[in-house]
This record gives structure tokens, C-alpha cells and sequence, in this order.
């Protein structure tokens, strides 16, 4: 009997064991044989924007505001509408403090929910159910260290990408933490994020609450931010419309819908 292959050539067994070879303890390493893309193969070098490489500028007040405090402060609330670069500031300022040997490892978690869908819907395990979700998390940092330096980090485990129900028990010394669409989190889930801070670590928390893809009331995004902001040492900054570096017409959009 012939074996079964996939469009990449390889065989069932072949993906199996790389499977497990990418699912080390809570460090979700998905696999993507099946998959056109692919966020840490070379063809990412190819659209990383140069003029972005060397160092990281403000495009607004808003972002230089959150430049400023991320460097500053432990925790950083980064709250606004899409297109204010609220990962892609984060995901660079971890990179740079690793560059810079301030801290030993990076880790970006995401809550399991995404617009509109479950995962249950998508096909494959669950590293290939968070694959698509995680790819924006991939793509920023594949455009700050290249493709093949995301994988070695990935592989040595300095940089983890898991979701948030991974990150209970947890104490996070020497780390830089970015927890990305902190609206699809409750307050129970955010409290205990935030209470994973240990010593010489950086969180930063990134959102929209306006975005939340949980019923009503159940983000925890605004409520936490409300009442940590009166806290010196938390930073809580409310990104706005003139702060969108996309296309014109997304802060126009945004401002009517």
C-alpha cells in the first residue's frame, strides 16, 4: 500500500513526529505542512520593510506616548482601535530588551477566541486550530529578527507563544510579556495575567474594547484599566483615531461605525 502524502511531499508520519517535536510543555509550536504559509520559512525576509530594521520611530503622540511608558513602566495598558500599531510597538520594545540583554525571554499569549468563530470549527489539533490566530504575532516578530532567528529563539524556547489558559501558575521573572487582544479576555482571566508579573519583567497589554468578540459584560479590558489607572507605577494609555497608521479610511470608518 502506497503511502499518503501531502502537497509538500510528506507522509502522514513525517508530519506526526515533526508535531511533536514543535509541542514542547505550554509553548504552542504549530504546524503548518498543510499550510501555503508558513510564518517562520524564509519568504518573510522577503517583506520585512528595511526602513524599519535598525530602529523602531513614532508615527503620532499617541504612539510616542506608549514608546515612552512601555520603557518606563512594568505594566502597560495599551488601549485603542485597530490600526494604532498597539502589538507591533509592543512585540518591537520585547524585541529590542532582548537584543539589549535586559531580559531572557519573551512571551506572547492570546485568549482562544477570535471574531465570529471557534476553534472547535477549525480543522486539526490545536496547534493547528491557533496557527491562523497567532499569525499576526508571527508576522511582527518575523519582521524585527527575519524568519530563521524567530525559529531558533522559538525552538530554544527563549521566545513562547501560548494562549492564555497556559499561563496559570505561573511566575514571570526576566521576561517581557505581551498579552494581545486583552478584550476576548474576562476580568478573571486578566486579573490573573496581570498577577503573573515577576521580578525585573515588563507586561505589556494590548486591546480594543470597542472589538470584544465576548457576549456583553464579559470583557474585562475596560474594567481593569479603569481601575488600574490611578496606580503611578501602570501606565494606561487610550490610543485614538489620529493615532491609525493604516489607510486614511480605516480612522474615517472608525469613527462612523
Amino acid at each position: 500500500m502506497s503511502k499518503t502524502l501531502s502537497k509538500n511531499g510528506k507522509s502522514r508520519k513525517e508530519q506526526i513526529a515533526r508535531a511533536k517535536v514543535h509541542n514542547k510543555g505550554n509553548v504552542v509550536h504549530t504546524v503548518f505542512d498543510e499550510q501555503d504559509w508558513h510564518p517562520l520559512d524564509t519568504e518573510i525576509d522577503n517583506h520585512r520593510d528595511k526602513s524599519y530594521m535598525r530602529k523602531i520611530k513614532p508615527r503620532s503622540d499617541g504612539q510616542r506616548e506608549l514608546m515612552r511608558s512601555i520603557a518606563d513602566k512594568n505594566l502597560t495598558m495599551a488601549i485603542g482601535p485597530a490600526g494604532t500599531g498597539k502589538t507591533y510597538l509592543a512585540i518591537s520594545a520585547a524585541v529590542e530588551a532582548l537584543e539589549e540583554g535586559r531580559v531572557e525571554k519573551i512571551i506572547l499569549s492570546r485568549p482562544a477566541m477570535e471574531a465570529g468563530q471557534s476553534l472547535g470549527y477549525l480543522p486539526g489539533d490545536m496547534q493547528e486550530k491557533m496557527a491562523p490566530y497567532l499569525r499576526p504575532l508571527y508576522d511582527a516578530l518575523g519582521d524585527r529578527l527575519g524568519g530563521k532567528r524567530v525559529r531558533q529563539l522559538l525552538e530554544d524556547g527563549t521566545i513562547e507563544i501560548a494562549p492564555v489558559g497556559f499561563m496559570r501558575g505561573r511566575t514571570l521573572n526576566n521576561a517581557f510579556i505581551v498579552i494581545d487582544e486583552a478584550q476576548n479576555c474576562t476580568y478573571a482571566q486578566l486579573k490573573m495575567l496581570l498577577s503573573r508579573l515577576g521580578w525585573h519583567s515588563t507586561i505589556v497589554v494590548t486591546g480594543d474594547p470597542d472589538q470584544s468578540d465576548l457576549l456583553d459584560g464579559l470583557s474585562g479590558l475596560a474594567d481593569i484599566s479603569n481601575r488600574l489607572e490611578v496606580l503611578p507605577n501602570v501606565a494606561v494609555i487610550r490610543l485614538k483615531s489620529e493615532d491609525i497608521v493604516r489607510h486614511p479610511l480605516v480612522a474615517e470608518m472608525l469613527d462612523v461605525l
